[in-house]
């Protein structure tokens, strides 16, 4: 590593803060506070505040983000996040509020969230929306936790949500969750759900389609009004994944494809801080049907007062112990009364013109499976390389040394050597240049000399990893374990 471990940098006798000396008689803790919570004996690094602010710094730029260089992570929707957002939640009257003040004494603050609900609901075609949700995948629990009660509520006996094969890993793994067998559907050779498949697994026992439009191929399915009526013949729902609505946002909308449910992420559509682990927001809005089993408590407008209400014997009940992630709330709401109506269909027409001029320019270099007009990413096989004994992998590590964070590979799945690059709408034309150029580079290299490909990265901290190891075999520890 470039920069130590803290451990290792530590000095005895090193502090970063003095407390001021006691006013009061001195205590000892043992007597009050069980010897579990101490953390005296804990061998933490001692260093100057200094010192921790400059090792912290330098890990920081070892790092890639997206305020230093291009981040086309399909279906991730790494756009640049506007300081004017981090301004707002900065502001004293938001960043000094506690979750559990009185409603009197947030009336500023509720009236923000429910503007905010608003919004959404009016970008979506929602009917009402829920801000609880602190993440994308706990928007999707949420979203078939309302599913599952609609159906308990009907008396349906609801065993199985079906989900294309280019839909996104967390499907799956939410359905699990909420008790339902997925079944897969297959895509077209558009690239599309494949109806006629979808028909033939269509059933009493089927409690909805998760899909997200466009999907993960980058491509808007022609035939989503049928999809939606197919299944709502069998008293299913259609659930929306909102991972990609930064292609389509004041063009159409979820609510007007015919679905019932969407999950949002703030943190891509919206441009709210992402990756690091949190704290991110995905908000659920549903059609009126579904609105009473939204979480509570809800925020409800009199005409003077905001107030919360509790009581909603429908409800799935509380997904959070708060309204929702705060302050990622507002950096949202900022973005949004930034752009306006016009702004945020100018943001979804630019994400979707340089997704599709870049396409246009990498077909020539790059296997193209659907070459149709794309939304706001697309999918290249790198199958086209085998030949030089070059994969897609390396292609992604040999980005590294050109600068660029690598697109999402071996997704989705249905690509041989898939490369998802979305490129969103803050890139300049210059950045997009630059960037296929470096594909371009590499892939003339995968011909003249592949073994700068397989090397790679050589200009990055850290050269390439054993990641399968890393993932399956951690080693979080700094101190040995005792014998």
């Amino acid at each position: 590593m470039a920069e130590p471990l803290i451990f290792d940098l530590s000095k005895d006798g090193c502090r970063g803060f003095t407390l001021p000396a006691l006013d009061v008689p001195e205590v000892d803790p043992a007597d009050h506070i069980p010897a579990r919570f101490l953390r005296e004996e804990l061998p933490l690094p001692s260093m100057s505040e200094l010192d921790v602010v400059r090792h912290f710094t330098r890990l920081s730029r070892l790092n890639h983000s997206v305020d230093i260089g291009f981040y086309p992570l399909g279906s991730c929707t790494m756009k640049y996040n506007p300081k004017v957002n981090e301004n707002m939640a900065r502001l004293p009257g938001f960043a000094n509020l506690h979750p559990q003040q009185p409603e009197e004494s947030v009336q500023g603050a509720l009236q923000m969230l429910k503007t905010l609900e608003e919004s959404l609901a009016e970008i979506t075609g929602m009917d009402a929306i829920t801000l609880q949700p602190a993440a994308g995948a706990h928007g999707e629990l949420t979203g078939l936790l309302i599913m599952k009660a609609y159906h308990r509520k009907k008396g349906n006996h609801k065993t199985k949500i079906m989900i294309p094969d280019s839909g996104h890993g967390t499907n799956p793994a939410s359905c699990s969750m909420v008790g339902y067998e997925v079944v897969n559907i297959k895509s077209d050779p558009r690239g599309g759900v494949d109806i006629e498949d979808l028909k033939s697994k269509l059933g009493p026992d089927i409690a909805g389609l998760m899909i997200t439009n466009p999907n993960t191929l980058g491509l808007f399915d022609e035939n989503i009004g049928e999809l939606a009526h197919l299944v709502h013949s069998v008293d299913g729902l259609v659930y929306y994944d909102g991972a990609n609505l930064n292609a389509i946002m004041g063009w159409t909308r979820p609510g007007d494809m015919g679905f019932d449910i969407v999950h949002l992420n703030l943190h891509k559509t919206f441009s709210t801080p992402h990756g690091g682990g949190g704290p991110g927001a995905g908000p659920v809005g549903v059609k009126k049907h579904l609105e009473a089993f939204l979480p509570n408590p809800r925020i409800q407008f009199d005409g003077k007062k905001y107030r919360l209400q509790t009581k909603c014997r429908e409800s799935v009940g509380p997904v959070l112990g708060s309204l929702g992630n705060f302050l990622v709330l507002v950096r949202a709401f900022a973005y949004i009364l930034v752009n306006g109506r016009e702004g945020l269909k100018n943001v979804s027409a630019y994400a979707v013109l340089n997704a599709n001029y870049m396409m246009q320019r990498l077909k020539k270099t790059f296997d193209l499976p659907y070459d149709r007009f794309c939304k706001h990413e697309f999918v290249l096989s790198g199958k086209g390389l085998a030949r030089h004994g070059v994969k897609t992998l390396d292609v992604a590590k040999r980005l590294l040394d050109f600068g660029f964070h690598a697109p999402t590979v071996y997704f989705p799945m249905i690509v041989e050597e898939s490369m998802m690059i979305e490129p969103t709408e803050t890139e300049s034309k210059g950045t997009l240049d630059c960037f296929c150029e470096a594909m371009e580079m590499i892939a003339r290299e995968a011909a003249e000399n592949p073994d700068n490909l397989k090397n790679a990265p050589t200009k990055t901290p850290v050269r390439r990893l054993d990641e399968a190891t890393a993932a399956r075999k951690p080693d979080i520890n700094y101190f040995q374990k005792p014998e």
